[in-house]
């Protein structure tokens, strides 16, 4: 869902706020600079007011919110709404035990990191982020809350399970054989997942700007997405 679609005054105001730089960081990209929409207080309160308006007695427990600007919109909202806010930061940036999501990038991978014990089995935890492009940083967060075995993860498992049924019939007995089949997948879905993996239910993510030509909506799987502005 798009709050641009509806009339109100606010969604306007915040969109001539945002400052489009061209070819940051790199050649070819046409960057969404937030800076300038926090220079403005009265957008500002009207981008957290918004968010607030929709999630407010919904039953949100935690606000999870993706390094780095995400850490910008998700404390005021989780202070409105009475959560708490947890954030998603990257390797190597959380003191104590952490559990960790790798997701792919178009340029790359790269990783998000919690704190074991923030968030409790069960809560309701809404993802905030001030932009969704591909939509990769997203699925990542949700994988980390909602314990999900990561798509790349299922599709490792599956390779070594191949290589195991062929090889296995003049090496092991059927039951020894399917013992050992389900002791390899427990150690990888555990090695993969961790034994901290909070199993949280995602309501919905959250952010200011989608660039729906990038498709980064279809990449969630159908979990709702709300936004205030879109930039073609």
């Amino acid at each position: 869902m798009s709050a641009c679609t509806n009339e109100d005054p606010r969604i306007l105001g915040i969109k001539t706020k945002i400052r489009v730089v061209p070819n940051f960081p790199k050649p070819g990209i046409m960057f969404q600079d937030i800076t300038t929409l926090l220079l403005d207080p009265k957008a500002f309160k009207d981008t957290i007011d918004l968010f607030v308006e929709r999630y407010k007695g919904k039953n949100i427990s935690v606000v999870a919110g993706v390094e780095a600007r995400g850490f910008i919109f998700g404390p005021p909202i989780a202070l409105a709404i009475g959560a708490k806010f947890v954030p998603l930061r990257k390797p190597k940036k959380l003191p104590g035990k952490v559990i960790s999501q790798d997701y792919i990038l178009e340029y790359g991978r790269d990783c998000l990191e919690m704190h074991v014990g923030a968030v409790q089995p069960g809560e309701r935890a809404l993802v905030v982020d001030d932009l969704i492009a591909t939509g990769g940083t997203l699925c990542a967060a949700m994988d980390l809350l909602a314990g999900v075995i990561p798509q790349s993860s299922m599709f490792l498992w599956r390779r070594i399970s191949n290589v195991f049924l062929r090889q296995s019939g003049s090496l092991f007995p059927p039951i020894l054989f399917y013992s050992l089949l389900l002791m390899a997948r427990y150690l990888i879905v555990f090695s993969l997942l961790g034994p901290e993996r909070v199993g949280a239910e995602v309501v919905e993510c959250a952010c200011v700007i989608e660039l729906p030509e990038l498709k980064g909506r279809e990449r969630l799987n159908g979990k709702p997405l709300y936004v205030l502005v879109e930039y073609y």
